[in-house]
């Protein structure tokens, strides 16, 4: 950088690269890895975010920090959302190397064979369950050794058994078993219906980011060049081919060139954003703002999904949680300490440590909801937990049908989207959120958990009738922060698909986007381990391509 010229548009050349990938998160990172694995290939990634150099980026109950926080967190906020009835929420994207995996849940899930046989038959080749577990199993290193065929170790992407458990949480699996949700060890062999102890994306208590997996074993790569704190401005275009990026670092502002590709992986918020200040998008929207459109797309930006979860939340007795110990100095000192000697207990929670997949009622061919058990209870994140021994079950709709939408506010790269994902607005999801909190009181009342005598906190007891209870998923309902499908791909007769099977731009050459955002439709369950799946199944698109130019 230190050779840059200025430009007579004050603008300054930044060096040119084979690839350019925006967006230093979880395909990202992967991205970086693979295609600097050849020499040849000069590649740059740009992070608009820091390093992952603070302290709860690695010890994983850090998500309690960092979620909200605006040195790890983009902290944006959505639209007022009518189906939350008119609440505005918290909308949390990972600010930092690795992205949402260096402040997400932890939890290592794929999904249900049968989301991606429905890619398949939306007319997406080679995009079935068969086709894509060989990408999962590429990068993966799990904790059994590797159980071949549906697990493999010695790959980047660590995943372990928890290191606690909880005696609240072992009689919920048991109340489930009780009311037909039956024990499960392993939620990813293709069907996940059963409940568990989630296995999750850590190394001996420690937190396994995308960047510490698959970006930091490779830094010392010469042909590999990182830079943070470089917020990417628009993609420049020379006809229909992208040709350079244009970003800011520092008060200075850059363009650096691709002689090869450029691959948006900024997530499911910030790609289609991208897009569309670089008029690539609907015209209408970008003619609001003053961007000339240089290629209308109308996808870009639509048919957000995301996973809405309801809290409920349950006072109980004669059990330890995680509220009491919060309220105990001598408490939290032995849990600091059995962290610092062994690497184990609370201090290395997930978000969530014990799920459950099943149906929120008969009609639903396989698993349609997904429990998040927690042996705490807090109002919102940020806030302190309660003052009384509680556990939340928080359940949410897999497979949601109402789409919302990424939409510029203005032609000012810094200024945050309209996001508006647009919660509970069929008619299939109200009755999935009534079915779901009628599921959820009858698993608190089975006799599993008679013991501890849970009594219902939110939206409790008074909520009874069927519109009380859809106000009251309202109410409730939070993002678990799964956003998908903002510039899907899909067969070329689908006008609203926005990359091809191959995860190009159509109508543009040059330029791919390889995240969340490719997902034509939302997979049934967490979601950082499919973007890496689709981040290495493009890596080698990406890799064959550049031997056929």
């Amino acid at each position: 950088m230190a050779n840059m010229q200025r430009r007579a548009d004050d603008i300054e050349d930044a060096g040119e690269f084979d690839y350019v990938i925006v967006g230093g998160g979880t395909a990202g990172s992967l991205l970086a890895n693979r295609l600097s694995a050849d020499p040849k290939n000069r590649v740059l990634l740009l992070e608009a975010g820091g390093k992952d150099d603070w302290i709860w980026f690695h010890i994983p109950i850090g998500y309690l920090f960092a979620i909200g926080n605006p040195r790890s967190d983009w902290c944006f906020k959505t639209e007022p959302v009518p189906g939350l009835n008119g609440r505005s929420i918290g909308y949390a994207r990972g600010k930092v190397l690795g992205g949402c995996t260096a402040i997400n849940a932890m939890v290592y899930m794929r999904g249900q064979a049968a989301d991606y046989d429905g890619w398949r038959q939306l007319g997406l080749t080679g995009w079935g369950w068969e086709d894509v577990l060989p990408y999962f199993l590429k990068h993966e290193d799990h904790w059994s050794g590797g159980a071949a065929p549906l697990h493999k170790s010695g790959g980047e992407w660590r995943v372990e058994q928890p290191r606690v458990t909880w005696d609240i949480l072992d009689a919920v699996g048991r109340a489930g078993a009780e009311i037909g949700i039956p024990p499960v060890d392993d939620f990813n062999r293709g069907d996940n219906e059963g409940a568990g102890y989630f296995q999750v994306n850590q190394r001996k208590g420690r937190r396994w980011s995308a960047a510490t997996g698959f970006l930091k074993p490779v830094l010392n790569r010469p042909n590999l060049d990182v830079r943070i704190q470089a917020q990417a401005e628009r993609i420049e275009l020379q006809g229909k081919r992208a040709s350079a990026v244009i970003y800011r670092q520092n008060g200075r502002r850059l363009r650096v060139r691709a002689a090869g590709e450029i691959l948006l992986t900024a997530g499911a918020i910030a790609s289609p954003q991208l897009l569309q200040l670089s008029g690539i998008g609907p015209g209408a929207l970008l003619q609001q703002h003053g961007i000339n459109v240089r290629h209308a797309a109308p996808g870009v930006g639509e048919n957000l999904q995301d996973h809405l979860q309801i809290r409920l939340i349950y006072k109980v007795k004669n059990v330890v949680t995680i509220n009491e110990l919060d309220q105990s100095l001598l408490a939290k000192a032995k849990i600091a300490l059995d962290y610092a000697l062994f690497r184990r207990g609370a201090l290395t929670m997930a978000p969530s440590q014990f799920g459950m997949f099943t149906r929120s009622s008969p009609e639903h061919a396989s698993a349609n909801v997904e429990f998040h058990i927690q042996p705490l209870s807090l109002d919102k994140f940020g806030d302190p937990l309660h003052k009384f021994p509680a556990f939340t079950a928080s359940i949410c709709n897999l497979r949601p049908t109402s789409r919302g939408h990424v939409r510029i506010t203005s032609s000012d790269a810094a200024q945050a989207p309209a996001i508006q994902p647009n919660y509970l607005a069929t008619p299939e999801d109200r009755r999935v959120a009534v079915d779901s909190l009628k599921l959820t009181r009858r698993l608190a009342a089975a006799p599993a958990l008679a013991a501890f005598e849970p009594e219902e906190y939110l939206p409790g007891p008074q909520v009874q009738s069927e519109e009380q209870m859809f106000k009251a998923a309202g109410d409730l309902g939070a993002t678990i922060f799964h956003p998908v499908g903002t510039a899907k791909m899909g067969p070329e007769h689908d006008a609203m698909a926005v990359l091809d099977g191959d995860l190009r731009v159509r109508g543009i050459q040059a330029l791919r986007v390889v995240d969340a955002s490719a997902m034509p439709l939302i997979t049934s369950g967490n979601t950082a381990s499919p973007t890496l799946m689709i981040a290495e199944k493009a890596a080698e698109s990406i890799l064959r391509d550049a031997r056929g130019r």
